[in-house]
């Protein structure tokens, strides 16, 4: 059987799996060890299998994975983060749109803490959902508002995205987060400026507060500021020593698991539940992220050795004769419709083996084409019908929004989204100067 043949039996059949509900590393993982056994006999096969696991437990950057998301489970579990909606509601209530904008503040702060979208999509529709509703805020206005703020977990740093895609594509973790910052900062920026826009254009959407609401104390203002800015000096305590070259990736996200644990203790809020249930989570979650991360090396290898890249790159560039752009702006798309049914970690393990060597042999940057692909999975999360966020935002949403409202408030955000993806695409300098920046130094 050709090679080409095997490559898109495999690969078919993975899809069939995922389908069925299969767990995505159960599924991919299966496929490749019995593609390598049929392939290259017991000793072969079992071999590759082993080098992926040897590969991955030597990954040493993989140790900021649980530092990570320790840190953000102990800041979210401890209610910390709650203080940083209560200072975005005193000092941003007073504006047209003013709490909106201080939930988008309230992501990139999440983002910064936890790495995941999920943690921002629950805090902000535990926190934040209910509070804008009860002002008056419109609720298609808001319920876009968080799902799209909640996407910024996966981009800013430290997002646990790019650790998987950083090892799969056998790429810097560093760089790819230093890399993150600038885009997600632009996207929120863009987020703020539609909300401005929006408000200012129809008021009722986003009221201010009542003034009686917003006469507090300064006493009590400066301390809510106080409060709320603790996480993001815990996240300049961890990054300012790495971005200087004073500390290693893996030894600043320790001081940042170590800063947040110290936080939650001197406010009196680590108690024994909150470490149990912080611990399990990042357990779960880790233990999660390393069997995918162990299937899709697994998978990635048996492709490698069917030539499976060559022959994809053959076939866009020679038989098509589609230009590199021409066939980037097709992987972009491909992700989108993926997004429609499945999560941004099944997304990469699936396509990383075809599209990250192929990205390379067309020669475009690794680090960059890291960051299109997570803006791209963000806009995929927030796609009608089956995108992930709109079924999370349904889960955590009161009866009073319906799917419909849902589904119709991501519009004008995703919109959005395009345009930061394609001003990436455009100044790939966006993404590429800071890690340059300090990798240069």
């Amino acid at each position: 059987m050709p090679y080409e043949m095997i490559a898109t039996l495999m690969f078919s059949t993975m899809m069939l799996m995922l389908l069925t509900g299969q767990r995505v590393f159960g599924a991919i993982g299966f496929i490749a060890v019995v593609a390598a056994l049929l392939l290259w006999g017991n000793k072969g096969g079992f071999d590759i299998g082993f080098s992926a696991a040897m590969k991955l437990m030597k990954w040493y950057p993989l140790l900021t994975l649980p530092m990570f998301i320790f840190m953000g489970y102990v800041l979210s579990e401890s209610k910390i983060a709650d203080d940083l909606y209560k200072m975005f509601h005193v000092w941003m209530g007073g504006l047209r749109g003013g709490l909106a904008i201080g939930t988008i503040g309230l992501m990139v702060l999440i983002s910064a803490m936890n790495g995941l979208s999920v943690a921002g999509m629950a805090i902000g529709a535990t926190i934040a959902l209910p509070e804008l509703l009860k002002r008056g805020y419109d609720k298609r206005m808001v319920t876009g508002v968080i799902q799209a703020g909640s996407s910024l977990g996966i981009l800013v740093p430290p997002s646990v995205v790019l650790v998987l895609y950083a090892m799969i594509a056998r790429q810097p973790v560093g760089q790819l987060w230093l890399a993150g910052i600038i885009p997600g900062l632009m996207m929120a920026a863009m987020f703020i400026i539609y909300i401005v826009i929006r408000c200012r254009i129809n008021p009722d959407l986003g009221p201010a507060l009542r003034l009686e609401e917003r006469d507090i104390p300064r006493a009590e203002k400066l301390r809510l500021l106080q409060a709320g800015l603790l996480p993001l000096g815990i996240f300049a305590v961890m990054m300012v020593p790495f971005v200087n070259g004073w500390t290693s990736l893996v030894e600043s996200s320790a001081i940042g698991a170590i800063a947040a644990f110290v936080a939650a203790v001197l406010k009196g809020r680590m108690t024994r539940e909150v470490f149990e249930n912080s611990v399990r989570n990042t357990l779960g979650i880790t233990c999660m992220f390393m069997w995918i991360i162990l299937a899709a090396l697994a998978f990635g290898a048996v492709f490698d050795g069917l030539g499976a890249v060559k022959a994809i790159e053959n076939l866009f560039t020679e038989q098509l004769n589609l230009s590199p752009w021409m066939i980037l702006i097709l992987m972009q798309l491909s992700f989108i419709i993926m997004g429609t049914f499945l999560d941004d970690t099944a997304m990469l393990v699936i396509v990383a083996p075809l599209y990250v060597p192929l990205v390379g042999a067309l020669g475009f940057d690794l680090i960059w084409y890291g960051i299109l692909y997570t803006i791209t999975t963000q806009i995929a999360y927030m796609t009608p019908p089956f995108g992930y966020n709109l079924f999370l935002m349904r889960a955590m949403a009161p009866p009073e929004i319906s799917l419909r409202d849902i589904y119709a408030s991501i519009t004008p955000f995703v919109l959005v989204m395009v345009g930061a993806l394609t001003l990436v695409m455009i100044f790939p300098g966006l993404a590429l100067w800071l890690p340059e920046y300090v990798y240069g130094k």
